[in-house]
Parts: C-alpha cells; structure tokens; sequence
C-alpha cells in the first residue's frame, strides 16, 4: 500500500516549516500562508494551519533503507534529540523484522525512522535526506479500533497483522495505517493517543479522510 499523500495540521506553522525543510532538509515543493507541503521520497506531506482546542500531534513513520539504521541515528540525532522508552534510543520489532527510532518535530509529533528488512531497499551510499523513502505508517486514533479496521478491509486494505483491541494495523511494509485507541500511550514518547483530522491518499484506493472523533472514513477517487 503506498501512501502517495498526507493531510496534517498544526498550530505552528512557521515552526514546522523550518523543521522540515532546514533541520530534515526536505524540499518544500509548495507553501502559501495556510499550508506547505514537502516532499519525503515518494509522498508528498502537506501541513495545514488548524485552529484547535489543543495542538494536533501525529505519529508519523517515513521508511529508510533497511541497512542504514545507523547512519540514520548518527544523522538525525546531530540534529534533534532521540526519544527514549526506559533506557533505549532504538528498538528491534522481532515480529516485523525491523528497526526503529523515534524523534519529535516541533509541534510534539512523534516521528519514526523504521528499517524494514524484509524489503529489498538497501543503499550503499552515505546517508542524506534522500534516503528518506516514504511515508510508510499514520496512527488513527479509534475509540473502537476493530469496527474502524472493518471499514477500512472494506476498502480494499488488509490487516497487516491480527486484530487487537487497542492496536491494529492494515496495510504493508510499504504503507500502514496503524489504528490505537484513544488514550493509549504512543511508544517511545509520554503523549497518549488523541484524535485529530487527517487525511491521506493512497495509490489505488484515493483518499481516506479521518474527519471526527467518531472516526467516519469518507473515499473519494485520485485526482
């Protein structure tokens, strides 16, 4: 599943533009007062002024080359500082054959570099902003996350792994929304699940728009 756009928003704009473009060295593709959008490999990521109760915060994971966790973590961590959970700085999902980091952009979003080893994706050259591949996961914050992932099969995505409770993903390595349940505590950080609006396109199936808190899913065709 490939995660061709990204609708997010924030309250800090001009923060957020700096960050991505200056601190992750992403090229801003298009920007006016309102919004700016730049580009992460194959998906185009778009930030959107929102006037909200409380700042959105995101999980957001981009997929690097499965060999370059650590040149990755020498990189990003010259810039912004690790999120810890306990002691660790990085952590190995044995049951996804992957490794991760976690960093925050400034308006607290979660940010995850993830080496998946399953994927054929290596890279032999030094590590750079190019090697920033695709955004390949979102949370969705659910109060139940198993009719959402009903839907969401509905529409023509599979579960990536079992149902659960609290957590749920449908999708692929490549692409993967990662439904938790409102309150759950997003790893490798202290913020705990909220639902904000977004919306996201994906190749082949067009937009899914997130917009309430009752989590109704609306698909429109690409465009």
């Amino acid at each position: 599943m490939n995660i061709k756009e990204m609708k997010l928003f924030t309250r800090k704009l001009n923060e957020m533009k700096d960050f991505y473009g200056d601190v992750l060295n992403l090229t801003i593709i298009k920007e006016n007062q309102q919004a700016f959008t730049v580009r992460i490999g194959s998906t185009n990521l778009s930030f959107h002024k929102g006037d909200f109760e409380s700042a959105p915060v995101y999980h957001v994971a981009i997929n690097i080359p499965e060999n370059k966790l650590v040149e990755a973590k020498e990189w990003i961590s010259s810039k912004v500082n690790l999120n810890r959970e306990e002691e660790d700085d990085e952590v190995y999902f044995e049951d996804w054959n992957a490794h991760a980091i976690y960093f925050e952009d400034p308006a607290g979003n979660i940010l995850e570099f993830i080496a998946r080893h399953n994927l054929n994706n290596r890279n032999e050259q030094p590590f750079s902003s190019l090697d920033l591949l695709n955004i390949s996961e979102v949370g969705v914050v659910a109060d139940e996350v198993i009719p959402l992932a009903r839907i969401l099969n509905e529409k023509g995505i599979p579960n990536f792994r079992p149902d659960g409770e609290g957590f749920t993903p449908v999708g692929d390595e490549h692409g993967l929304l990662i439904m938790v349940k409102t309150g759950r505590r997003w790893f490798f950080s202290n913020r705990f699940a909220t639902f904000y609006p977004f919306e996201v396109l994906i190749e082949g199936i067009g937009w899914l728009k997130f917009t309430s808190r009752n989590h109704v899913v609306s698909g429109v065709n690409e465009s």
